[in-house]
């Protein structure tokens, strides 16, 4: 009986760390399929209440949700998906957190709506973004 209790000590907690293991990944959230039909690239980003355009040059279509918080690690909420619409809130932790609105027109033509709190700051921003190619070459 000894034995089967030893085995029991040594299985048990393998099995619970397999187990959590397993929830853990299950639990990964994935990427919303929005963001994979936009190219990565040079996007010119134009203010909707300006004529001012910021040429940014994103590796994939998740940079659009946190346009403040780029270089930041945030937790999202995917608050509404369809094909065409993306609505995130997002909370990065001692930076602030925002909530945006992504709707997709074509996978170069995007508009954006972005507000929240970056370092204490508000912000708010309506923008449409449109790719212009490549990176290197957007860039010559």
């Amino acid at each position: 009986m000894a034995g089967i209790r030893g085995i029991v000590r040594i299985v048990a907690p393998a099995a619970v760390g397999l187990l959590s293991a397993g929830l853990a990944i299950a639990a990964a959230p994935a990427q919303p399929k929005l963001l994979a039909m936009l190219r990565p690239g040079a996007w010119d980003l134009r203010a909707r209440d300006n004529a001012a355009v910021k040429r940014s040059c994103l590796s994939d279509g998740a940079a659009f949700i946190q346009l403040r918080h780029r270089a930041r690690s945030c937790d999202w909420l995917v608050l509404d998906q369809t094909p065409n619409l993306l609505v995130v809130q997002y909370t990065c932790k001692g930076h602030g957190f925002g909530r945006t609105q992504l709707r997709r027109e074509t996978p170069q033509l995007v508009q954006i709506e972005t507000q929240g709190v970056a370092d204490g700051l508000p912000f708010a921003e309506s923008l449409e973004g449109r790719w212009v190619g490549e990176c290197a070459a957007a860039a010559e």
